[in-house]
């Protein structure tokens, strides 16, 4: 992980399996659902919606009952199966950043670089480092699905 510059963050990593493997991990919602939170943060995710096609849009929906529950949402702004996903990511108004995902296989490997970009510094800032830090159980939780679905 790489803060790029005063607005971005660079996440790189290379999966033992094949790009089309680690698209349908990032791409379909009942995949997606099992290596995206943390488990060692306690949260449970109550809802995923996951329409991903260039236009498509995405609801994360998370909280330990229906009265208290935050979302993550936004928008597919590109989409090209096994090699790209970029996504809006709309819940902090106009200060939103945007995640470019490329997946180039190598191999039989699949390098993966994950991009944030957001509107400015401040925005960076405020982000925190709290989902970052949570970028390396989640991968290492990608990476146990991927063994799985490799192995059939």
């Amino acid at each position: 992980m790489e803060k790029t510059s005063d607005r971005e963050v660079v996440v790189t990593r290379t999966f033992d399996a094949p790009a089309r493997l680690v698209f349908q991990a990032w791409s379909n919602p009942d995949l997606f659902r099992k290596w995206w939170v943390p488990r060692s943060m306690g949260m449970t995710l109550r809802s995923c919606e996951m329409d991903v096609r260039t236009g498509g849009s995405y609801r994360l929906v998370f909280g330990e009952d229906a009265a208290n529950t935050f979302a993550f949402f936004g928008t597919y702004l590109e989409v090209v199966p096994g090699q790209r996903i970029v996504w809006t990511n709309e819940e902090g108004g106009d200060a939103g950043s945007i995640t470019t995902v490329t997946m180039e296989e190598r191999d039989g490997k699949t390098l993966l670089v994950m991009r944030e970009v957001y509107p400015t510094r401040e925005a960076l800032d405020e982000a925190g480092t709290g989902a970052q830090d949570a970028t390396h159980e989640t991968f290492a939780q990608l990476d146990a699905l991927l063994a799985e679905l490799a192995a059939g």
